[in-house]
């Protein structure tokens, strides 16, 4: 018969009663090298370190860089951090929140140069015609050149010979129309070409007339010898033949500017349109700091006294180019207008990506 005992045996015993559960603490999680403390409050705060610990974590792992996101987990970043420090009284928390600031700024001037999308901050993105910085680099590169290298004086020799630069810059060889050169407005373009041929700059098949009558289905071959590779292959320019032919289209674009045409611009105006869409910020103000350009500079590279470089100014304000010019004791101030924003090739500085 079984028998009831309160008394339990080694092999009959009861198990003990279930403490209770410990609470499990969250599991440990980091953010730049740093663990965030799981009592951390407010719970947003914490929340938010989490997350952007896994987002840094998961943008190491991605195959191709994208600096505008990159941007954004900085920003992120640095606006945590500096809460983080506010709670906590962590002064290093601060600085890392500064830190996080100056690279936001850093990828987010990458991305600009990059894709040549500059937002300013009162107006959407600019799509430039030239979409990567060092295209804008080979722009100066190129004016710069022309205005150390020309053979003739005057504004309208320094123009033809920029249009001819570009179109033979790689090779030092082209093909050229009729139409090219008239375009540029030039008050002789026939004796221009000649004389160009005749000091040897410019060799030609056939005459400066038979040039300027060539129609596209038969262009003219041009040679500038000065142009064309030494024997260890080294040249004046390094961009190869896809950016050649941007940049001289972009130049193309300039010169050619509707408004242009129809005030007549002069030679020296057009080259002077040319130069400050190279020397501005990005939201297009003149000058690398948009504080405006030496007048110095400006006449190396447009033959024009500072007389003449203010009327070819005013010329531009009518044309819709400019906006609020002046000549301020030295140096030439004023700003492209939106109209023409797309074909600025901004010097980029990381000041001026700050530029209100």
């Amino acid at each position: 018969m079984p028998q009831f005992s309160d008394r339990q045996t080694a092999g009959n015993r009861l198990p003990a009663p279930r403490s209770a559960v410990a609470r499990r603490r969250p599991p440990r999680a980091k953010i730049a090298q740093r663990t965030i403390p799981y009592d951390l409050r407010p719970l947003s705060l914490r929340d938010e370190l989490i997350e952007l610990g896994d987002l840094f974590r998961a943008y190491q792992q991605r195959d191709e860089p994208d600096l505008a996101l990159l941007s954004d987990l900085h920003e992120r970043k640095a606006k945590a951090f500096t809460t983080w420090s506010d709670v906590s009284g962590v002064t290093g928390l601060r600085l890392e929140a500064r830190r996080a600031e100056q690279a936001a700024a850093a990828a987010r001037l990458q991305h600009q140069q990059r894709t040549g999308c500059i937002t300013g901050s009162d107006g959407p993105a600019v799509a430039r015609l030239l979409t990567v910085a060092s295209q804008w680099e080979h722009v100066r590169s190129v004016l710069a050149h022309v205005a150390d290298h020309a053979p003739l004086p005057g504004a309208e020799a320094r123009l033809l010979v920029l249009m001819l630069t570009l179109r033979t810059a790689r090779t030092g060889t082209g093909n050229l129309v009729g139409q090219d050169v008239t375009a540029l407005g030039l008050t002789d373009p026939e004796n221009l070409i000649e004389r160009l041929a005749e000091c040897g700059w410019l060799e030609l098949v056939g005459t400066a007339g038979d040039l300027l009558a060539s129609r596209p289905e038969n262009p003219s071959p041009i040679t500038v010898p000065s142009l064309v590779p030494r024997g260890d292959g080294t040249s004046p320019f390094t961009f190869g033949k896809t950016v050649r032919s941007k940049v001289s289209g972009w130049a193309q674009k300039v010169i050619s500017d509707k408004k242009l045409r129809k005030s007549k611009a002069a030679a020296a105006t057009r080259l002077l349109a040319l130069t400050l869409a190279t020397q501005t910020d990005i939201y297009g103000h003149l000058g690398p700091t948009g504080d405006g350009i030496d007048l110095q500079a400006l006449t190396a590279q447009v033959p024009a006294s500072l007389g003449e470089l203010q009327h070819h100014a005013d010329q531009l304000t009518a044309a819709d180019w400019l906006t609020d010019t002046a000549v301020t004791g030295t140096r030439l101030t004023g700003q492209l207008t939106e109209r023409v924003l797309p074909l600025s090739c901004p010097l980029l500085t990381a000041g001026s990506e700050a530029k209100p």
